[in-house]
């Protein structure tokens, strides 16, 4: 094994400990990043990187709709959008076993659909939700499993951060991203609903049925969710039917959501500016994470070891599609132990190269090689697959960062209850995966539709 290749992998091993050890993952691959930058080609060069880095990377003007999306998200924890998306949800679902449980779920997506952050989905719906839950005497294991993992629904659901950073990461378009996206949603939004009817038909005690409501109520909720839906409506519509790109798309966003707000009387000052404190530190956080990765990109592909992993792939002899499913099970692995974004961002660097080299190359595909699809369809079709893995990191112990938030909530269920009621719907997300790994026209159709 040459020294470069000895010192990357004693780089990786070096960031797992710092990883591990509970360092901001951000200052651990700035530091292991820049750190085998100066070994190799001195501090000098590593100086005049850090120089020029910063500004290169966060000056990007598809990253200015991060902060945007940020800010509505939080602007929409803070409206009261969950509680009329939920009372909205409980009316029309309400009178079936189990209609509370997927009545969350589906206010969880339609949060999510504005907010964008899965951990304030599941923090947020939790607040409306769990109290209806407990008095309708839900098991503890059914209504804090189900807000688990009705959170994650907001990771996928456009508009999606992550989805955003993975975007800019592999320099796919944005907007396509987002079209990919859409059914994958709305295929976990209908799995996660027949998980819970199927949980309450074997086990009936767990989810009793509320009862419906009369005419008026029913009127009443269902009117006051259609601004929220009419605000999705024309963020994405708008997004979609190319009037105006994801920045300005998302201050239309953050503008409506901040108009509801002040309407409905649920967005006071301290609202606003807590609001705005959030945005600052989640989009600093990310950025910071951005420059990280992008010192240990400079780092790695100096070792050569992202060509190493390609070439090893390639020289294996294994089906593409064994590979992948290697690669998505480490995915699955790694978000036992990290964040979603930092998941993103560390793992793109190894991953992508391996699959365009699995794939026939960057610019041209061998006839019936690969995977049978262009570099364009293997970026849109390949980050679905990852943000759904990493989804599954959000309610995967020990981390399980939905989890713990659900957890700290509802103090009087056990955590291994709760990752007991996680577990059907960790099946349902399994059974997605192999669904969109068995059918990719469930990503490209929509991308391909609009494109044409």
């Amino acid at each position: 094994m040459s020294d470069p290749m000895a010192l990357g992998l004693a780089g990786l091993a070096v960031l797992v400990a710092l990883i591990a050890l509970r360092m901001p993952i951000a200052y651990a691959m700035i530091l292991v990043g820049g750190g085998g930058i100066a070994v190799i080609n001195g501090p000098a060069l590593l100086l005049n990187q850090l120089k020029t880095l910063p500004y290169g990377q966060f000056s990007i003007y598809d990253l200015s709709v991060v902060p945007m999306f940020v800010l509505m998200g939080a602007l929409a924890a803070r409206a009261g959008m969950s509680a009329a998306l939920f009372r909205a949800g409980n009316a029309w679902l309400g009178w079936m076993r189990g209609g509370t449980a997927m009545a969350a779920i589906a206010a969880c997506a339609g949060f999510g659909a504005v907010c964008g952050s899965s951990l304030a989905t599941a923090s947020t719906m939790g607040k409306v939700a769990l109290p209806e839950l407990r008095r309708q005497r839900y098991s503890g294991a059914l209504a804090t499993g189900t807000l688990a993992a009705g959170g994650v629904l907001g990771i996928l659901i456009p508009p999606s951060v992550v989805l955003i950073v993975y975007a800019i990461l592999v320099e796919a378009n944005v907007v396509t991203m987002f079209m990919a996206a859409l059914v994958p949603g709305v295929l976990a939004v209908l799995l996660f609903l027949l998980t819970v009817a199927l949980y309450v038909a074997l086990r009936p005690g767990a989810g009793p049925a509320a009862g419906g409501v009369d005419r008026a109520e029913f009127r009443a909720a269902t009117l006051g969710a259609l601004p929220v839906l009419g605000i999705f409506a024309v963020v994405l519509g708008g997004i979609y039917a190319g009037l105006y790109n994801p920045t300005p798309g998302a201050a239309v966003g953050v503008a409506l959501v901040w108009l509801y707000g002040i309407l409905r009387r649920g967005l006071g000052l301290r609202g606003m500016r807590d609001a705005a404190l959030e945005t600052a530190t989640t989009t600093g956080m990310i950025y910071l994470i951005l420059l990280g990765a992008e010192l240990m990109s400079i780092f790695l592909a100096r070792v050569g070891l992202p060509q190493a992993a390609a070439g090893w792939a390639v020289a294996s002899g294994l089906d593409p599609m064994t590979v992948l499913v290697l690669l998505l099970l480490a995915l699955i692995l790694l978000g036992c132990l990290m964040d979603s974004l930092s998941m993103i961002l560390l793992v793109i660097t190894f991953f992508w190269p391996v699959l365009v080299d699995l794939n026939g190359g960057l610019y041209q595909m061998a006839e019936g090689a690969g995977f049978g699809m262009s570099t364009e369809d293997l970026k849109i079709w390949f980050g679905i697959l990852a943000l759904i893995v990493v989804e599954l990191g959000l309610i995967t112990p020990p981390v399980g960062m939905n989890v713990f938030v659900i957890s700290a909530m509802a103090k009087d269920t056990p955590m291994i209850d709760t990752f007991k009621g996680v577990a059907p719907f960790f099946g349902a997300e399994l059974l997605r995966v192999a669904l969109i790994l068995a059918f990719p026209a469930l990503t490209l159709w929509l991308p391909r539709l609009m494109g044409g």
